[in-house]
């Protein structure tokens, strides 16, 4: 393929990036973000919309989540929402199929149409870490996947394997299994948010908090990021 015809298609593509995150947030009325009757009226809303017709429902959120996260959206939102629409166990399903999938395309486009620039960007910042990936590359990114990525933000995750030229069954099956505690985790704060919303009158943070399906997820969050951090410094500091 031409220089180009590649550059017209990545062109495109970041065209069509910023057209579909205009067209999902034009859907959000801003200015009754601090109103919590808002969010009320959207989750009788939402609540009514997905048990009218469960399946094709799902279906829709899948294909959404797999084209969100393969045009580089955040991966935090689409969790909450998911455990909020589906609840803890099939959000949880559902988000880690369908953003493995999502994430496995992001990583083709990237290795096909910006591998030369994901190189030029971050190899030298990252280039202790290559010989770690050579060594197994589906252990080291399993390990790096459910580590939360090491926080590193969860679009450049996706891109950095571009570097290690990781195989696609290693990067999609270390995503699948590696993904899943931590989004556990945040499905299950978005199932507890929803239950609040749908139980409470008013907004509280305190009693938000001491919800016991809002603070235990993230006591497990935080648990996780110490084990992030030790597994960073174990191995992949390699000053070690």
């Amino acid at each position: 393929m031409s220089k180009s015809l590649k550059l017209f298609l990545g062109i495109s593509y970041i065209i069509i990036l910023f057209v579909f995150l205009y067209f999902i947030f034009s859907f959000i009325e801003v200015t009754r973000l601090d109103d919590f009757l808002y969010y009320k009226q959207l989750q009788t809303n939402l609540e009514n919309k997905i048990s009218s017709n469960f399946y094709i429902n799902v279906s829709i959120f899948f294909l959404f989540c797999v084209i969100w996260v393969s045009l580089l959206g955040f991966g935090t939102p689409i969790l909450l929402v998911s455990g909020i629409l589906f609840g803890k166990w099939i959000g949880t399903l559902i988000s880690v199929v369908s953003i493995s999938v999502g994430a496995l395309i992001l990583y083709l486009i990237a290795n096909f149409f910006f591998k030369n620039l994901v190189h030029n960007l971050l190899e030298k910042r990252i280039s202790n870490y290559i010989h770690l990936f050579k060594k197994n590359e589906f252990n080291y990114f399993l390990i790096f996947r459910l580590a939360g990525g090491l926080g590193i933000p969860f679009g450049l995750q996706n891109v950095l394997p571009v570097i290690f030229n990781i195989k696609k069954i290693n990067y999609f099956l270390a995503s699948l299994i590696g993904f899943a505690p931590m989004f556990f985790i945040w499905n299950t704060i978005g199932s507890g948010l929803n239950e609040y919303i749908k139980q409470a009158n008013d907004f509280s943070i305190i009693n938000l908090i001491l919800n016991k399906e809002i603070y235990l997820p993230i006591i497990l969050f935080l648990v996780l990021m110490g084990i992030s951090i030790i597994i960073k410094k174990k191995i992949f500091d390699t000053k070690n």
